[in-house]
């Protein structure tokens, strides 16, 4: 029996291990610890390989798009569209400043939104679109852009998952106002602990985040708004600047992985597999298929040594957190099939075809089992 685990990062850190040891090493030497050379350098790379003028490091994801809402003065009365299936942070960063949540069903294909839905969320109160690139597959960008436009709205995009995609010529996170990034050591480029960055091409917007990150102040014991501790960490941002050059390479091997799924799953009776229309839109972060029965063949893959997992059991809606919104079960049938029938294979680089064949063969022996 072959052991599979979800994710295994070992692969990656050993190629880079002695240059991992040698940066704590520096890290340790310089003795400035917080916002130094580390952080200054990541946030210089990292604008560059999204062409973006400003690059502001904070502390998760989640920080991420929280100081971007507050940058745009967003706040109570004010709405703020986002996916009605999304990692919870999403939802999260729209409470945190006192703005409304208005979900919009995703697409059934590419399980991200579209601008032809989003319109229809729209009212006088909407300020903010807040698409999410979900599992690593990049929304069609260039629409919503057109669609924010029209209607004079402010786009903060949810990069987490996808960074490196490309749409349109155009890597996702430098498309709207804002991208938020979360750097979670399980991400396609992630830290040995939480991380995160904020990129814009607005002089403003970036002033304001850089603030808002550092208790509000630009200059220490001077405080110009009312801010957070949300800095980056000076070592995780050595650690990113490390792994950086390697991003395009890894994501290289995300999209071969995923490619011999697809190809070892075609026609598989009762899956659905990934959709998208152009390889360098989608990293894949996630590689999530739709199967009924689905605990079963978890259990029945755990069984097997094969570690799956659910992206995502509830959706937000759901969650215990938003009882206090006026949504009942039943409000988004999208989010609640896929949260019932959506199992993510494991996807890393290393991850050997032999092993990915292993999985492929027995996710086949369980549906043919079922009658699929």
């Amino acid at each position: 029996m072959e052991s599979v685990p979800y994710l295994d990062l070992t692969f990656q850190h050993h190629a880079i291990k002695q240059e991992l040891l040698q940066c704590f090493d520096d890290f340790l030497d310089e003795g400035r610890y917080v916002l130094g050379r580390g952080v200054d350098t990541f946030e210089t790379i990292l604008a560059a390989y999204h062409n973006k003028k400003h690059c502001i490091g904070v502390s998760n994801g989640l920080d991420a798009m929280t100081i971007g809402l507050k940058s745009m003065g967003i706040g109570p009365g004010d709405e703020v569209i986002v996916p009605s299936n999304t990692y919870i942070a999403t939802w999260l960063a729209v409470t945190a400043v006192g703005a409304t949540i208005v979900p919009v069903e995703p697409d059934l294909r590419s399980f991200n939104i579209i601008a032809a839905d989003i319109e229809r969320a729209i009212t006088e109160r909407t300020k903010v679109i807040l698409p999410v690139h979900l599992y690593g597959q990049s929304c069609n960008m260039e629409a919503i852009m057109k669609l924010a436009e029209r209607h004079n709205l402010r786009v903060l995009e949810d990069n987490a998952q996808a960074i490196g995609a490309i749409h349109k010529g155009k890597l996702t996170g430098s498309w709207g106002d804002i991208g938020a990034f979360s750097f979670y050591p399980g991400k396609n480029l992630g830290a040995l602990g939480d991380a995160g960055a904020i990129l814009t091409d607005d002089d403003e917007l970036a002033q304001v985040c850089r603030s808002l990150r550092n208790y509000g102040s630009h200059k220490k014991y001077y405080n110009d708004r009312i801010g957070m501790n949300a800095r980056l960490d000076e070592m995780q941002a050595r650690i990113l600047s490390i792994k950086l050059p390697h991003l395009n390479s890894w994501n290289e091997e995300r999209r071969k992985i995923a490619g011999l799924y697809l190809n070892l799953l075609q026609d598989c009776p009762g899956v659905t597999l990934p959709y998208f229309t152009d390889p360098e839109s989608h990293v894949w972060h996630i590689f999530s298929i739709l199967v009924d029965n689905r605990d079963a063949l978890q259990n029945y893959l755990k069984e097997s040594g094969i570690v799956t997992l659910i992206h995502y059991p509830l959706p937000p809606h759901l969650q215990q957190a938003y009882d206090g919104l006026p949504i009942e079960k039943g409000a988004f049938p999208v989010a609640e099939n896929m949260a019932g029938r959506v199992l993510s294979l494991p996807i890393y680089p290393g991850l050997s075809e032999r092993k990915v064949t292993y999985v492929c063969e027995k996710v086949r022996d369980f549906l043919s089992r079922e009658g699929n």
